[in-house]
């Protein structure tokens, strides 16, 4: 796959995921939020939960899974890319935050999800 497809293919997962969280209730805020200590591809809210989602596009389960994707590494950049945003004053009044991974595959031109809810925390 070329970098252009990886991209295309990684912005057609993240709308995918954004529609899908938005039919299970969530509110849409923020995509693609980026800082010099990482990115989060989706930010939305869960009544007063503020949800920081990592979306994961797999062709397969060959390799493991989305969740299994989610590096120690790449949970750090997260945690501080979430407290960055988070210290910019934030206008929603949530008073607890998450982490929710989505995993998309695509069948017969279709999404699938796997939504893990506070996939990680900060402890562990």
């Amino acid at each position: 796959m070329t970098n252009r497809e990886h991209l295309q293919t990684g912005r057609w997962a993240e709308t995918e995921t954004e529609k899908f969280l938005r039919a299970n209730g969530l509110k849409f805020l923020v995509r693609n939020f980026r800082c010099r200590r990482g990115e989060i591809d989706l930010i939305m809210a869960d009544s007063d939960i503020l949800v920081f989602v990592e979306v994961r596009f797999r062709r397969s389960q060959r390799f493991g899974s989305g969740l299994e994707s989610v590096t120690a590494s790449k949970r750090r950049r997260l945690f501080a890319a979430a407290g960055f945003f988070l210290a910019q004053g934030v206008t929603h009044p949530a008073n607890r935050c998450r982490f929710d991974v989505v995993s998309v595959t695509r069948r017969n031109y279709r999404p699938e999800f796997q939504w893990v809810r506070n996939a990680f925390t900060q402890d562990g």
